[in-house]
């Protein structure tokens, strides 16, 4: 007698992602597994009387999306902060502080997240315009890439940094001709004091800045961090999301994460890495990362990853560049790593066993990255290491061939290139020179040289949402006529949502695919994604959503 399933899932188009078998018109469930993929007729058939049915109503049914580049403590704040993203222009700017201001009279700083960097009509934010929007309360503005804030002066003050403060290698509280800050805050270390003034209290800062814990928490902002993590996890499920894989990591974290899982249950697969920063001595990795691996390690919350910034942002001039920037020759940026550190901390977290990811924009940080990775293959002998670069926004010519040839896998967001979404084409090309456009963002290039890819959004940096980040990456258009289109298709861009990332995170025998005995995660849209024009995609919206056979959304 055939077992009978819990949930079943017909009348719906099927992508399955294994090539073996890569459509259907059904998906049967039972437990945490996928029972059976088929026919309607006989997915129906395994139905009972207790079993839950959904109609897809012509609708996709495909594997969970897994993102593959995000930051869920910082994620989730946005969705209680004031929206800036497209957001140009004084008068609209005004307006939205304002109002955000008389719904929040008790917040002790207000916080706008997305802001262009010229989003007052073509010219940057400093403290003087952000006073006459706000001249009485602290006030602060992050950028869309969440490198670069802006502050005004009550919140400078209140955060005794108007003055400036010594901050680490790579950050900067700019200082104005008289002496003052100007307001503009460089990376979390400048931005840090400002942040501390907020409800969280910079919490969700640590796992980027400092890679550690806070040093005291009360159990009400212990009680009001997990209300916040429940409500981004919440707002996963809802876009079809069935995991994610975290990109800043603090034991914290792991602790909040993990006492929601002992008590009601994590409704979305988290992976959280051990962030290692340029201060901390190379016994971290031993002494703390692998003893996290060891104690979070199922498969609904596993800490198995090193993750590291080589660098900052193009924007801000704190991308390292190899042959300077396209307005500012003589300046490459500054590593955050020195090499011979980098080299060692990689060639430790590979002996280890540890996967790397590491932050790279500029073709100097991804030329660091690649010479690290080749020093810990020449250290410790290869392995099936997987070890990533996240973003790869820019890559000398003689450098592409060395990320197939070291197995390197490619970590791109394709929301992030100029002229994408809400994202303005300038002043990104200015700063990176038109020399280095054919390789900007190149996605297509990339994968084309051997090279797997595995897509995300870095939310909060751009939306949440898989299905319009698959859209702006489908209607991407070249920069200039002459420039390789650096699309990718419809189902490589699903792979990179699916399959690849259950690969990359060495659970491709289990997740990303819908095939009898692998984990029950699904979603259903409700449309044909396969049938839809490229513009359309994105309006396509998930009405049921199953994470290890539970189901954790519908519409």
């Amino acid at each position: 007698m055939s077992q009978q399933a819990d949930i079943v899932i017909t009348n719906g188009r099927v992508i399955t992602m294994d090539p073996a078998a890569p459509h259907a018109e059904a998906v049967a469930i039972a437990g945490n597994k996928i029972l059976a993929v088929g026919s309607n007729a006989a997915i129906s058939a395994l139905a009972g009387p207790e079993t839950q049915s959904f109609d897809a109503g012509g609708g996709t049914i495909m594997p969970g999306f897994n993102e593959s580049h995000m930051h869920i403590f910082g994620g989730s704040l946005s969705l209680t902060q004031m929206p800036l993203m497209g957001v140009i222009g004084r008068d609209r700017v005004k307006a939205l502080v304002d109002a955000y201001a008389a719904e929040n009279p008790d917040l002790p700083l207000l916080v706008g997240q997305g802001a262009d960097y010229l989003i007052f009509d073509g010219m940057p934010a400093d403290r003087h315009k952000l006073d006459e929007l706000m001249p009485d309360r602290p006030l602060l503005f992050i950028s869309a890439d969440y490198h670069t804030a802006w502050a005004n002066t009550a919140a400078l003050k209140a955060a005794d940094i108007l003055e400036g403060r010594e901050v680490s290698i790579g950050n900067e509280i700019v200082m104005g001709a008289d002496g003052l800050a100007t307001g503009e805050l460089r990376e979390s270390d400048a931005m840090g004091p400002v942040l501390e003034l907020g409800s969280t209290g910079g919490r969700e800062r640590f796992g980027v800045a400092t890679g550690g814990s806070p040093d005291s928490v009360t159990d009400a902002q212990r009680a009001s961090d997990i209300a916040l993590f429940k409500r981004g996890l919440a707002y996963c499920a809802s876009l079809g999301i069935t995991s994610f894989q975290n990109m800043d990591g603090s034991l914290y974290q792991l602790e909040l994460l993990d006492e929601i899982e002992q008590t009601e249950g994590l409704p979305v697969r988290v992976r959280m890495p051990f962030h290692m920063k340029n201060f901390m001595p190379l016994g971290v990795l031993e002494e703390k990362a692998a003893v996290w691996r060891e104690r979070y390690d199922t498969d609904r919350l596993r800490c198995n990853f090193v993750k590291m910034f080589a660098d900052g942002v193009v924007e801000s001039g704190t991308a390292n560049f190899v042959g300077g920037y396209g307005d500012k020759p003589d300046e490459n940026g500054e590593p955050l790593f020195e090499t011979s550190f980098f080299n060692t901390i990689a060639a430790e977290a590979d002996r280890l066993g540890l996967q790397i990811a590491v932050h790279a924009i500029g073709s100097g940080a991804v030329r660091q990255v690649l010479d690290a990775y080749e020093n810990a293959r020449r250290v410790n002998g290869p392995r099936d290491s997987r070890h990533r670069i996240e973003h790869i926004e820019t890559i000398e010519e003689e450098d592409l061939p060395r990320l197939s040839a070291l197995g390197v896998v490619g970590s791109m967001q394709p929301t992030h290139p100029p002229g994408t979404g809400d994202l303005p084409l300038q002043p990104y090309l200015g700063r990176i020179g038109a020399k280095r456009w054919p390789l900007a963002f190149a996605w297509r290039t990339i994968k084309d040289s051997g090279v797997t890819l595995v897509h995300g959004t870095d939310w909060p940096v751009t939306p949440l949402n898989p299905l319009a980040c698959i859209q702006g990456a489908l209607i991407r258009k070249p920069w200039r006529d002459d420039l390789k289109d650096q699309r990718l298709t419809l189902q490589e861009l699903l792979e990179g949502y699916t399959r690849n990332c259950a690969w990359v995170e060495f659970m491709e025998d289990r997740k990303g695919v819908l095939k009898p005995g692998y984990l029950a995660d699904v979603v259903v849209l409700d449309g044909d994604i396969v049938a839809a024009e490229p513009t359309d995609v994105g309006q396509l919206k998930p009405v049921v959503t199953i994470c290890d056979g539970r189901v954790t959304y519908t519409a």
